[in-house]
């Protein structure tokens, strides 16, 4: 009969929201995860920032250290939960290079960095694991890196920021504006005291730049994402998406494009877009997020769940524990970084979207006519019409457009913005879902 393996040593780093849970969820599941993973998972130590912090009483006090180095050091399986650039990077470095396998949840390391954590998880023949670094507990990674591994991928589009989209949510369904909507998040804990990664759109660019890598099989930095974010968006443009048929969501959009030479490239940003509400996003709703994937022979799929909070986010981090448990067992290797593809990050002016211009015009005969033959000069055509009086005043003109460049855009808005007849361009937004 063979022996049991031996009990596989677990540092976690970090004890905040995520890392509390992980932690708990550990301790009292402890004979299912032996069952699953074949070996006994034994919690060695919890690196914290400091000893002092008031912590959940789940956690164990006597395991907890403010020297990640050592405890990484005899570590089996590291579990990063802290956060932020350093020391987390340097700290996974080691991990890797001392033969631990990884799992992050930390998107921002990833995007950045990325490169050169899948090089050293390579050399040293170690998985390193990372589904809760996209979408919380919603499974998209493992989706994509394996469940689609066989397939060709044309095109992700998503929601993967609860925060905003609670925000988002909120503005639409109860009418708030974005400060109050913005409070609320903060109060139920779905926004940070600084908010700015989310409500910019840079923590959803960093996911997107995580899911283009992965879908394209290409390097994608952060840097080659260009990213906007819903710190603009007023409770007049909530309601005339309702009036058109729209909500408004903060998107991450990867596609695979063809340059003007022919050579294949990826196009990757982050937006507020106006979503028909009968597409499947335009109902998702609170802190979910929400993933369609597009592909050749398995059509379009949608990853769904909880894209927020220390519970949802604590299940991918352990579901990733648990496959590294299992291949540290077998011997056997998560998926490795695949780039084969080597495609070519497009700049915007490479990119044609849809978009919503809302202008405020005089009220008078032949002005439609004029903002006509400004939009036609420069490439731009008209897709929708829709004029309407405002109380007490000038005239409203949405104009719903055909795919264009933004170069096109940007040249439309400086020559609608010379018109005497257009008051003030109000907003414009992409179109996405259609």
């Amino acid at each position: 009969m063979n022996d049991a393996p031996a009990p596989l040593r677990v540092a976690v780093l970090g004890c905040g929201v995520v890392g509390t849970e992980v932690v708990r969820r550990l301790l009292e599941h402890t004979t299912d995860f032996s069952a699953r993973t074949g070996a006994a998972l034994e919690l060695t130590g919890i690196a914290v920032r400091s000893l002092d912090t008031d912590r959940d009483p789940v956690v164990p006090r006597g395991l907890l250290t403010d020297d990640p180095a050592a405890l990484i050091a005899g570590a089996d399986l590291v579990v990063e939960v802290m956060g932020g650039i350093e020391p987390a990077r340097t700290l996974i470095l080691d991990a890797l290079r001392a033969g631990a396998g990884v799992i992050t949840a930390n998107k921002a390391l990833l995007a950045q960095h990325g490169p050169e954590l899948y090089e050293a998880a390579d050399e040293a023949r170690v998985d390193l694991f990372y589904e809760a670094a996209v979408a919380g507990a919603v499974p998209v990674v493992r989706g994509v890196r394996e469940s689609l591994a066989g397939d060709r991928i044309n095109r992700v589009l998503g929601i993967v920021n609860g925060t905003t989209n609670y925000i988002l949510d909120e503005m639409t369904t109860n009418e708030l504006d974005f400060a109050a909507a913005l409070r609320q998040a903060q109060e139920l804990g779905y926004a940070e005291s600084d908010p700015t990664a989310d409500v910019e759109g840079l923590d959803a660019a960093a996911k997107a730049a995580i899911l283009a890598a992965l879908a394209f099989h290409s390097r994608i930095a952060l840097s080659d994402v260009s990213a906007e974010g819903i710190t603009a968006i007023t409770p007049e443009d909530i309601a005339s998406a309702a009036q058109t048929g729209h909500v408004i969501k903060l998107l991450a959009v990867a596609e695979q494009r063809r340059e003007a030479g022919g050579r294949a490239g990826v196009a990757v940003r982050v937006y507020p877009a106006l979503v028909p509400v009968e597409h499947p996003l335009g109902n998702v709703r609170g802190p979910f997020n929400a993933v369609l994937v597009e592909a050749e022979a398995a059509g379009t799929l949608m990853f769904y769940g909880a894209g927020a909070g220390g519970v949802a986010t604590s299940s991918a981090v352990l579901g990733d524990l648990v496959a590294a448990a299992r291949n540290r067992v077998s011997g056997g290797k998560a998926p490795s970084e695949s780039r084969y593809a080597e495609l070519t990050p497009l700049g915007s002016d490479q990119i044609h979207t849809r978009f919503q211009i809302r202008m405020a015009i005089a009220d008078r005969p032949g002005v439609l006519a004029e903002v006509a033959t400004a939009v036609a000069e420069h490439g731009v055509s008209f897709e929708t019409v829709r004029q309407q009086g405002l109380p007490g005043g000038p005239a409203e003109l949405v104009i719903g457009t055909h795919e264009a460049s933004e170069s096109a855009l940007a040249a439309t808005l400086a020559a609608l913005d010379t018109l005497d007849v257009v008051l003030r361009i109000s907003s414009v937004l992409r179109v996405e879902g259609i």
